[in-house]
């Protein structure tokens, strides 16, 4: 299993930016990809950002493209994603992801807690 702890939300001002941390712990090796997903107004999550480990692969939400940038430190078993220009719409609880499978067997996402970004204009 995968544990998922973030860290870096708050408050910020429109323009700003923001930086955060997920630390992963557990059976690392089994991560196929990592992602951040936030969540607004309903119960939906949207996918912002998302690195796969084998190549590194990363997509974004058109919304955040050019602002915002996910990348992994695999020696601190660490996510980031640096939010830059940040508007207020980007305000949102911030929720890490993990895709782990182990060989062939079922796919299993984990969850960190989230962490609430709130952008003011």
């Amino acid at each position: 299993q995968v544990q998922l702890v973030e860290s870096g939300g708050g408050l910020v001002q429109a323009g700003g930016s923001l930086r955060l941390s997920c630390a992963a712990s557990g059976t690392i090796f089994s991560i196929n990809a990592m992602g951040w997903y936030r969540q607004s107004l309903g119960p939906q999550r949207e996918l912002v950002a998302r690195i796969t480990r084998r190549g590194s692969t990363t997509n974004y939400a058109d919304s955040v493209k050019g602002r915002f940038t996910i990348s992994r430190d695999d020696a601190k078993n660490t996510l980031y994603l640096q939010m830059n220009s940040l508007k207020p719409e980007d305000t949102a609880v911030y929720y890490c992801n993990a895709e782990s499978q182990f060989g062939s067997s079922r796919p299993l996402d984990y969850w960190g807690q989230g962490t609430q970004v709130t952008v003011s204009s």
